[in-house]
């Protein structure tokens, strides 16, 4: 009879990682090399109930972002024998009913994020009281806990704003321009007061509307060409670093170009110079860590954090960092 043991092993400041291993009759390093190979062909390791665990997040259409989140996730869920079922809306109304909906099909797990955590409050409760255990990531760390979710998993937002602060001092500059991308996105306000709590110098807010690239282009683009003074612009995701980029070239502007979050496009442009650093939470980690501990809380009652945030970020990536994590990039893991 096989025999399983889980080993869970978190380091907050850099990655967290969960590797499964086990014996059997057949030899401990025989049974893990047969659990590895059918994980990589997409199917479960574990011989647990086939649970239905869902995740509803706050994204818009076409964010990459969440493509990364949803890989980590798909791949815990392959790993756990997990039927793992994704949907989502930029519109906290419209999530709060996602919520709901999941509720009905009664899911064994929700995993949401509380961009506008007051819209989701009553959903979340709703999850609760139906004895479905949730499990908050990405964004609402603050409010997770008094929401009763078991764990809340991502970087602390405000803490990821000072690293940049940090960073932007160490590199001279004296004028900031951090370009929110949606409005009522409490994690973005934390991310530029963060910046500006650190930055020793000014730091000006622009909110731009992010589901219209052309309008965040001009609208940063317009910005540049009234105050010559801003040496720096800070994005709050991937896909908008290159956006800021060529509004800056448009507008004859010097500007550094850093931003939060990493993709193929963003390593690209840290390693020829394009863009000064990144900002990485690791969103992969973020979507694998929600299911594997929704599993783990389901098959063995843990619970990680100790009610405290389990971080993935931030990590500070610059030109040197970005040649070594291309590979990951390429493949929609970072």
């Amino acid at each position: 009879m096989a025999r399983f043991r889980t080993w869970v092993g978190i380091a907050v400041a850099g990655a967290l990682g969960v590797t499964l291993a086990g014996c059997s009759s057949t030899g401990g390093k025989r049974a893990e090399d047969a659990r590895n190979v059918a994980a990589a062909q997409g199917r479960a390791v574990v011989n647990t109930p086939r649970w239905t665990f869902a995740m509803i997040t706050h994204s818009g259409d076409g964010d990459t972002f969440w493509d990364i989140v949803q890989s980590g996730a798909k791949q815990a869920a392959r790993k756990d024998n997990i039927n793992f079922l994704y949907s989502h809306d930029d519109e906290a109304q419209q999530q709060a009913q996602l919520v709901d909906a999941a509720v009905d099909k009664k899911v064994d797990g929700i995993i949401v994020t509380l961009a506008k955590p007051d819209a989701l409050k009553a959903a979340v409760a709703r999850a609760e009281k139906a004895g479905i255990p949730v499990i908050t990531v990405n964004s609402g760390s603050e409010e997770s806990k008094a929401f009763g979710a078991l764990a809340h998993i991502g970087q602390d937002e405000t803490i990821a704003g000072q690293a940049v602060g940090d960073e932007l001092n160490g590199r001279g500059r004296k004028k900031a321009l951090c370009v929110l991308h949606e409005q009522g996105n409490v994690g973005h306000e934390q991310r530029c007061a963060g910046v500006a709590k650190n930055f020793d110098g000014e730091v000006e807010n622009l909110y731009v509307n992010g589901t219209n690239m052309p309008d965040v282009q001009s609208s940063i683009e317009a910005k540049l060409q009234a105050d010559r003074s801003i040496d720096a612009v800070v994005t709050l995701g991937a896909p908008y670093a290159d956006t800021a980029v060529k509004a800056k070239t448009d507008a004859g502007s010097t500007a550094e170009v850093d931003t939060f979050d990493l993709n193929a496009k963003v390593a690209a442009e840290l390693k020829d110079g394009t863009l000064g650093f990144a900002v990485d939470q690791q969103p992969y980690l973020q979507g694998y860590q929600a299911v594997d501990l929704l599993w783990l809380y389901k098959y063995n009652g843990d619970v990680l954090g100790g009610g405290q945030p389990v971080l993935t970020g931030p990590q500070i990536i610059t030109k040197d960092q970005a040649t070594a994590l291309a590979k990951y990039t390429e493949r929609g893991t970072r």
